[in-house]
């Protein structure tokens, strides 16, 4: 059966409300075909991209079996990463605008633990958490999960890819077997696959798969380059544009930095967001990018998921994803609710072959873009005097290559 307004769910009125007030209207295909079998409280297993509102797939029928006046934790999100974590905890709040006695709380690490303590013992209906940090307060004392009706695996390609999978299954065995257990991955792995027939019962696999992988409403192009002068073509292309909000992907954390510094020298208020840096510097980082005082945010593959901005108008991957799968994921992060985005590719020598099985992956096709010259910026928009110290980013570096 599948479901194609929210207003037909058998959820309590408080939470339609919400849905109705954050401004959702029809339901996603992953939506329509898991919320009704997991209000009839059947196991999952969801095939589904980022992207494609996963996250309230489960987050509603799971926050209408919350019981408000029993203060135990009833329900626990499992997600790869800090920011993952976050951004379901969010988005689960956002929808308990009427049910505001219903506590959520996200715990992972990076973040003062005796907050979290302190969280615990106030009383959290359900849990947002990493597995590190989850082991952690299991190993403490400070959670129990005797009382879990309700159990989600989100993204759990990535975790286990993350070498969380003993972590996972310490806390499987740490919640009662009468459970309802909801697994969500984008890929179907034998990891993934073995660990639906170990912990869960007689699963509904729930997939969703669209013609093309790629985001509708993004512009796909790739730029032939050399490796030295990806700087100035992502300048001009942010000139050409006139983009106020731009995500840009490196593989490697030493890249993160070296491109924020250029850019910086450049005059173009950017960010980094990696690994090796501290949860309050990622905080900044994020905050900063989504108040716009930072245009640009360079990131990691990892450090980016979970990435929640509505409003990022290009993705460039500055260097190609070493897997292609997270071709999907990096333009997934533009052309949200509905709006449309660019997404820019830098393809050095033989990449172009990484290139070619990206698109037989995505069911796309990548348009190739010549490289942009002084004269495209210069005819596209009027240029300001400054853009900070100095001169504008691509008019200090107009000859960095030949034939613009």
């Amino acid at each position: 059966m599948q479901t194609e307004k929210f207003e037909a769910l058998a959820i309590s009125k408080e939470l339609r409300r919400a849905v109705q007030d954050v401004g959702y209207e029809a339901m996603t295909p992953i939506q329509g075909k898991a919320i009704p079998l997991i209000l009839q409280g059947k196991d999952i297993i969801g095939q589904a991209q980022t992207g494609t509102g996963k996250t309230l797939a489960f987050g509603l029928p799971l926050l209408n079996s919350i019981q408000p006046s029993n203060r135990k934790t009833q329900a626990i999100v499992l997600c790869p990463t800090r920011e993952l974590a976050v951004q379901v905890a969010d988005e689960l709040k956002r929808v308990l605008i009427y049910k505001r006695e219903i506590k959520v709380l996200p715990i992972y690490g990076g973040q003062t633990i005796g907050q979290q303590i302190h969280g615990l013992r106030a009383g959290a209906h359900v849990i947002i958490g990493t597995p590190g940090r989850t082991i952690d307060h299991i190993n403490r004392g400070t959670l129990k999960l005797d009382k879990v009706k309700t159990v989600v695996l989100d993204e759990a390609d990535k975790m286990l890819d993350m070498g969380f999978v003993e972590d996972v299954k310490k806390i499987l065995r740490q919640i009662p077997a009468e459970r309802q257990t909801l697994l969500f991955s984008a890929t179907m792995s034998k990891p993934i696959l073995d660990l639906t027939r170990k912990y869960q019962r007689d699963p509904e696999f729930v997939k969703v798969v669209q013609k093309q992988l790629t985001v509708p409403h993004v512009e796909q192009y790739y730029l032939g380059v050399k490796e030295g002068i990806k700087l100035d073509v992502l300048c001009r292309l942010i000139d050409l544009h006139s983009l106020k909000s731009s995500l840009v992907f490196c593989n490697r954390k030493r890249s993160v930095d070296e491109v924020v510094r250029k850019l910086g020298a450049r005059g173009y208020p950017a960010q980094g967001l990696h690994g090796d840096m501290t949860q309050p510097q990622r905080v900044r980082a994020m905050d900063r990018f989504k108040r716009n005082i930072s245009e640009i945010l360079v990131a990691t593959d990892v450090a980016a998921r979970g990435i929640n901005v509505q409003d990022i108008q290009a993705v460039f991957n500055y260097d190609l994803p070493m897997d292609i799968e997270y071709y999907v994921h990096r333009i997934g992060r533009t052309a949200r609710a509905g709006k449309k985005g660019h997404a820019f590719s830098f393809v050095v020598g033989r990449e172009i072959g990484k290139l070619r099985a990206i698109e037989a992956y995505a069911a796309t096709k990548i348009a190739s873009m010549p490289l942009p010259s002084i004269a495209n910026v210069d005819k596209a928009r009027t240029i300001p005097a400054q853009r900070g110290k100095g001169m504008g980013g691509y008019r200090q570096h107009q000859t960095a290559y030949t034939g613009s």
